[in-house]
């Protein structure tokens, strides 16, 4: 065979292969259900959908292959779901020991940081005239529990410290209303949840105060399900790689720089 001849047969083959993917089915992406709480925590996420964590996971999805479906519900129950297999994945989920058993960090036991959402602090916030202070290392003038929300990881911290807790809340409106109350002396909550309730609440505003030193600052991640990573570990690296990459992008640095200067972070 000539050298032209040769050529044009290999140019036919190409155009072969060309037109069998043209008219190959399109192929959908897999949907993962993911699940996360049903509460406002700006810039992050809130109930409808918006916030930068949408936003990034959004993106990570497109890049990784996948579709996400996005649920709110309580944070104990979206746990109890990941447990279970319920849910492919639920965010955004601070590292606790205790959780390994539930689901899956980006890095496991000793999970990756550049793989994270997003940082987030814990502030106290105590009625306003009330002594209660916090220094940063230790509390002052405590003279009660502090309240956290049930599920959340803070509350282990607390109680390392020696510290009363009452974890009984679901949401953080219901723990700002016991505040309120005199049920607990102060309230351990994520920042941009409770000032998202402020802001909507002037009873709140009026009567609760933020104090300024965080108790502590973590980072939050996706977590996938057992299930999930077991059945493709690939297609979970593939999603966590791409939060990483999405979230190092100059187009999302930009937003979040953005967004966390509107909310006075």
């Amino acid at each position: 065979m000539s050298l032209l001849s040769a050529s044009r047969a290999v140019s036919r083959a190409l155009l072969a292969g060309a037109a069998l993917l043209l008219a190959a089915p399109h192929v959908a992406a897999e949907t993962l259900k993911l699940c996360v709480e049903d509460a406002d925590v700006r810039p992050w996420r809130t109930r409808d959908g918006q916030g930068l964590n949408y936003l990034l996971l959004n993106r990570a999805a497109k890049l990784a292959g996948v579709e996400f479906r996005h649920e709110t519900m309580t944070w104990s129950r979206c746990l109890v779901l990941l447990k279970s297999g319920g849910v492919d994945g639920a965010f955004a989920a601070s590292f606790k020991q205790d959780r390994l058993e539930i689901g899956a960090y980006p890095g496991g036991a000793t999970p990756d940081e550049k793989k994270r959402l997003h940082m987030d602090r814990y502030m106290l916030v105590r009625k306003r005239g009330t002594p209660v202070d916090w220094d940063g290392r230790k509390f002052l003038r405590l003279e009660g529990p502090v309240g956290t929300q049930l599920g959340y990881s803070i509350n282990d911290t607390l109680k390392k410290m020696g510290v009363a807790t009452d974890d009984g809340s679901q949401s953080g409106e219901a723990l700002l209303k016991k505040l309120r109350s005199g049920r607990i002396m102060a309230a351990a909550m994520l920042e941009g949840e409770v000032q998202s309730i402020l802001s909507g609440h002037n009873d709140y505003a009026s009567s609760l105060e933020i104090l300024p030193t965080p108790l502590e600052e973590k980072p939050y991640f996706l977590m996938l399900s057992h299930a999930r990573v077991k059945k493709n570990p690939q297609q979970a690296q593939r999603i966590w790689n791409a939060i990483e990459q999405v979230r190092q992008s100059r187009d999302y640095q930009r937003a979040e720089k953005t967004a966390l200067a509107g909310a006075g972070h």
